[in-house]
């Protein structure tokens, strides 16, 4: 754990240049994200049933995950996250570049940049670590039956990759490899033939990315043929993250053009175009999270952008701060909720043993409504602590 205090954007006139705060709404919307993963789908389900009302039913509806091909809301939380910490990377690299007098990262002496290096790929193998930690290794079943592909792995690996590119490339080189990420991709997938099924067969047995991990991925792969987290689907992975990148980079920039009312307004434009895109190339590479094609990344990282200039647009700009705070408090310590929500923490059990006596008076169609909202509520009142003793896991 490492302490640290949080800062929020100070009142600044639209056209000041100022030196770029903390982006309050980059926590609420991490926060917001991790919601529905930590409890809040569950609060969702439990609504549908309990009331047959139509704008839940199609909530509860959007917080599974498809199939195959198609997108729900559900399919955006992960690739979110991702791009958050993306946006990140531009203002925790930036300070470190201006701390040895250059503008950019990738001027950086090779000294510097191997200090970075390290931090870098110790990040990496903590993710990776702990997203095994998830899959269950401390519950080691054999080598076979060991899942070593997983969320927080490809966190880790997809932002590590990114930030290669972005500490050694400035903003053409960084666009120039965005787009080979995804037409590489893209171009792999359609035109590599896979023993058995051939070129471009874009199902779970036949395509490329599940011959891949068939093939490469050690242990145990999610879906026996195929593993959403493998191998080759980890390049536009990457590709979400430098989106991130090129997010944080905008908004980090200085500039008596680009108040930050505009940046915002921009931002939303941006989403909607690559929404558009991604649209359109869904018709020939098929939206897919399970794959993370190149029309997934494109499509979702138009949503992301809007998300982002919605929060940015509310918390930032506008200062309306106080709704946000529970999403704030989620948002800081990400890393701990989740892990906790997945397994290390039975919250169930720990608000059953002080709510469960009086949800069992409420009516029982009703009861996992309120089961739900006690679970919620004990996580809350676990960040808080977290919050007011300004205990952080930054890793």
């Amino acid at each position: 754990m490492k302490m640290s205090n949080l800062s929020t954007p100070t009142g600044k006139s639209e056209n000041s240049i100022s030196k770029p705060a903390r982006l309050l709404s980059l926590d609420a919307l991490r926060g917001f994200d991790m919601f529905w993963i930590m409890s809040g789908e569950g609060v969702i389900h439990a609504l549908a049933k309990a009331t047959g009302w139509p704008v839940f039913v199609w909530m509860s509806g959007q917080l599974h995950h498809t199939v195959w091909n198609g997108i729900t809301f559900y399919d955006m939380i992960f690739p979110l996250f991702l791009f958050i910490a993306g946006v990140s990377m531009p203002y925790s690299m930036g300070s470190k570049a201006g701390k040895h007098g250059v503008a950019y990262p990738h001027l950086l002496p090779a000294a510097a940049k191997g200090e970075i290096y390290r931090s870098m790929i110790r990040r990496a193998i903590i993710l990776l670590f702990l997203g095994m930690v998830v899959n269950g290794l401390f519950k080691f079943n054999g080598y076979e039956n060991t899942r070593f592909a997983s969320v927080l792995g490809r966190i880790g690996l997809a932002w590590f990759f990114a930030g290669i590119i972005y500490l050694n490339f400035g903003i053409r080189g960084q666009i120039a490899w965005f787009g080979i990420l995804l037409l590489g991709y893209w171009a792999a997938m359609e035109w590599v033939p896979v023993p058995g099924y051939g070129a471009g067969v874009l199902t779970m047995n036949g395509s490329l990315e599940s011959y891949i991990d068939r093939l490469l991925l050690p242990g145990r792969l999610h879906d026996k043929v195929h593993d959403p987290e493998g191998i080759l689907s980890t390049i536009p992975a990457i590709a979400t993250a430098m989106l991130g990148i090129f997010t944080g980079q905008f908004l980090k920039y200085e500039s008596l053009k680009w108040s930050m009312w505009k940046k915002g307004v921009c931002l939303i434009a941006a989403g909607i175009i690559l929404i558009g895109l991604g649209l359109l190339w869904n018709q020939g590479f098929p939206i897919n999270k399970r794959l993370w094609s190149s029309s997934f990344v494109l499509f979702v990282g138009g949503w992301s952008l809007v998300f982002l200039s919605v929060f940015y647009l509310i918390i930032d700009v506008g200062g309306w701060r106080k709704w946000a705070f529970p999403f704030v408090l989620i948002g800081v310590n990400s890393i701990v909720i989740y892990l906790a929500a997945e397994g290390v923490i039975d919250f169930q059990h720990t608000a059953n043993y002080f709510f469960g006596g009086i949800i069992s008076h409420i009516a029982q169609n009703w009861q996992p409504v309120f089961n739900a909202l006690s679970v919620v509520f004990v996580q809350l009142t676990l960040l808080y602590i977290l919050y007011r003793n300004k205990i952080f896991l930054k890793i």
